[in-house]
C-alpha cells in the first residue's frame, strides 16, 4: 500500500486499510489507518494518478456571419 506521514507519530508509516478516494477536485487520493496509533492518515496522489481530461473540439469552428 501507500506510504504517509503520521501527525501524531511524526513519523512516516505505511498506510492500512487505506482506500483509493477520488476529491472534488477530480484527484486521486488515499486515505487509511495509522498501523500504531489509529489516527486517520490521507496522501494526495500526484498528477500522473489524476484522470486525464479530454478537449473536446468545438463542432462549429466556424460561427455563423450576420
Amino acid at each position: 500500500m501507500a506510504e504517509g506521514y503520521c501527525v501524531k507519530c511524526k513519523a512516516k508509516k505505511e498506510i492500512s486499510d487505506g482506500l483509493e478516494e477520488t476529491m472534488k477536485n477530480g484527484r486521486k487520493a488515499i486515505k487509511g489507518k495509522c498501523p500504531t496509533c489509529g489516527t486517520v492518515m490521507f496522501k494526495i496522489l500526484g498528477k500522473a494518478a489524476a484522470p486525464a481530461t479530454s478537449v473536446t473540439p468545438n463542432p462549429n469552428p466556424n460561427p455563423p456571419s450576420v
